[in-house]
Order: C-alpha cells, then structure tokens, then sequence
C-alpha cells in the first residue's frame, strides 16, 4: 500500500480564517495575494523564471534589479467610459502587483536579463556565475 501524504495547508488563508485567534491574521487580508504565479526552472548555465500577468501588456510592466533583488512590477489601470455606452454593469478595474525575488549567490548580477513577453507570461533568464556552473566529473589520475 502506498502513502499519499495531504497537504492540509493547502489553503492556508482559510485555515487561518477559521482559526479565531488569526481572524484578523495578516495572510488574508494581505495585498500580496494577488501576486503572479512563478514557475523556477534551473539549467546548467541559468534559471529561467515564468510568471503568469495575463491582462496586462509590455508597456504594463517594468522589470529591475537593485543589488541582488529583482523587482517585477505590473499596474493596470481601467480607462473611465461614458456611462452612454450602454453598459448595465462594469467589473473591470485597475490591477496591480509587485513581486520582490532575492537572488541566489550563484546568479550572476553584472549579465544582462534577458526578458520575453508573450500571451500572458513574463519569462526572464538569469546566467549563473561562472563558478555556480557545475563542472563535468574528472578522474584523478593516482601516483
């Protein structure tokens, strides 16, 4: 028989929502619950990093990184239409997010990120240091 483990955390705002003592807690009532997704991948020689912004265009998001902290920031604002339209109910509205990463020591900070946008993701590519590069085994040749 095979084990499956449960998550029981797996929605841990409701959790906490249901614990009296956290009602107020700060996971629920948190702006960084509309954070875009993330996917990490690490290769041999970078990472690949895939965020999930769909609504948002190019011009709607900025990307920058001050020491070893990389910044994505996206805001979306709604344009205000006549009430002539004929609209009997309006639930677009203007979005924004901001997602913080520390880097690991093994991303290389001088190298240039590359950044592609497409259909909704955010995909960035990080080189490795020299040094993170994980090296081929070698036989040591005994005396």
């Amino acid at each position: 028989m095979s084990l499956i483990k449960f998550n029981q955390n797996r929605f841990p705002w409701v959790t906490n929502w249901l614990d009296t003592d956290g009602l107020f807690a700060d996971d629920f009532f948190s702006k960084n619950n509309n954070l875009p997704a993330m996917n990490v991948k690490e290769n041999k020689e970078n990472f690949e990093l895939e965020l999930a912004v769909p609504g948002f265009s190019k011009k709607d998001i900025e990307v920058t990184m001050d020491n070893d902290v990389l910044s994505i920031c996206g805001k979306n604002e709604s344009k205000d239409e006549q009430e002539e339209d004929g609209y009997t109910r309006k639930e677009f509205s203007s979005a924004s997010f901001e997602r913080k990463i520390q880097l690991p020591q093994g991303v290389n900070p001088e190298t240039d990120i590359k950044a592609n946008y497409k259909n909704g993701v955010l995909k960035l590519e990080l080189q490795k240091r020299q040094e993170a590069i994980e090296q081929p085994k070698r036989k040591i040749a005994i005396q």
